[in-house]
């Protein structure tokens, strides 16, 4: 590796999420370049390759939000190419992606996960969506949360409160994919958990308690600043931010995840730890969860940032 490494962002794409992807860029690039890196941010498009096959950077850094970003299509064509990258390869990209084969992956590895099922529009539509809303509404009660299987920063998400209000919650969903998954609601707190990994294995950062203004962490709230509260330590008690901690770690393990990740985990009532999705490229914008978490570690993110480059072209993590 040279003196200074060569790291090449990459951040845009074409998904919903791609101006959060533009600012987590931006600002991942001014930390590396403060700590000594030599830095480029490409966005991806036709001349993508050419501009690797110039650059020969040190390490790639997909810091791409959505589909193609997270999906582990471009970790598969960043291999083709024999380029290192940061952050998880594609299989486990694949799993993490989908909500609902994440859950299965999270229950597998014995972690608690709400009650859900997933939904393709065409099934929704071909049995009738009043047959399937009376269904679901029997089988979960309410309230009842309908989100894409496939996406991030809670787009298309709806805390559905009132049977009168699923079917729009429905049709908003299914502006963002072909798939629903309906889940039961769990009162409590919800937490993100951070978890890096430089070589010696994956430790936690302190989590993140996130209390929005109307009760609902969505997209507004994640990226409009003063909208929502957010405790660095999360108020928990010692043995209930062990588990969470642990529960990161574990979530980390099970996906077989590199480098970084963020998982995102509700604290019901009775202090019992709940899953609810992980995410292998966690936003770095100025709102954003993973800085919190590395400030509140008494770390510097610079330092950070170079340190798992350096651990991505070491091939450790």
């Amino acid at each position: 590796m040279r003196a200074t490494p060569c790291v090449l962002i990459l951040a845009g794409g074409l998904s919903h999420e791609r101006e959060i992807s533009l600012r987590s860029g931006r600002r991942v690039a001014r930390e590396l370049v403060d700590s000594g890196c030599h830095v480029e941010v490409r966005d991806v498009d036709a001349g993508l390759w050419d501009s690797l096959r110039s650059l020969r950077p040190d390490v790639v850094w997909p810091l791409l939000h959505g589909s193609s970003g997270e999906d582990g299509a471009i970790r598969d064509v960043l291999e083709l190419g024999g380029f290192r990258y940061l952050g998880s390869g594609p299989e486990a990209c694949r799993l993490a992606w989908d909500k609902s084969v994440a859950k299965s992956v999270a229950r597998g590895a014995g972690l608690r996960v709400p009650d859900a099922v997933a939904l393709p529009h065409g099934v929704f539509r071909e049995l009738g969506a009043q047959t399937v809303l009376t269904a679901l509404v029997r089988r979960f009660g309410l309230p009842l949360v309908i989100k894409p299987a496939r996406g991030g920063s809670a787009l298309g998400v709806t805390v559905v409160q009132r049977i009168g209000e699923l079917s729009k919650a429905m049709v908003t969903c299914f502006a963002y994919g072909e798939v629903a998954v309906v889940e039961r609601w769990i009162d409590g707190v919800e937490v993100a958990v951070s978890v890096v990994d430089t070589g010696s294995g994956p430790v936690a950062l302190p989590s993140v308690e996130i209390v929005a203004d109307n009760g609902i962490y969505g997209y507004d709230a994640r990226y409009t600043a003063g909208v929502t509260q957010f405790f660095c330590p999360a108020r928990l008690t010692r043995e209930c931010g062990a588990e969470v901690a642990a529960t990161g770690v574990a979530v980390h393990r099970a996906f077989g995840l590199r480098h970084l990740s963020r998982s995102d985990l509700i604290v019901d009532r009775e202090g019992l730890v709940w899953f609810l999705e992980v995410n292998v490229a966690p936003g770095m914008t100025e709102t954003s969860l993973f800085p919190q978490s590395v400030e509140a570690s008494d770390r510097d993110t610079g330092p950070l940032y170079r340190r798992l480059v350096e651990a991505a072209v070491e091939g450790a993590g």
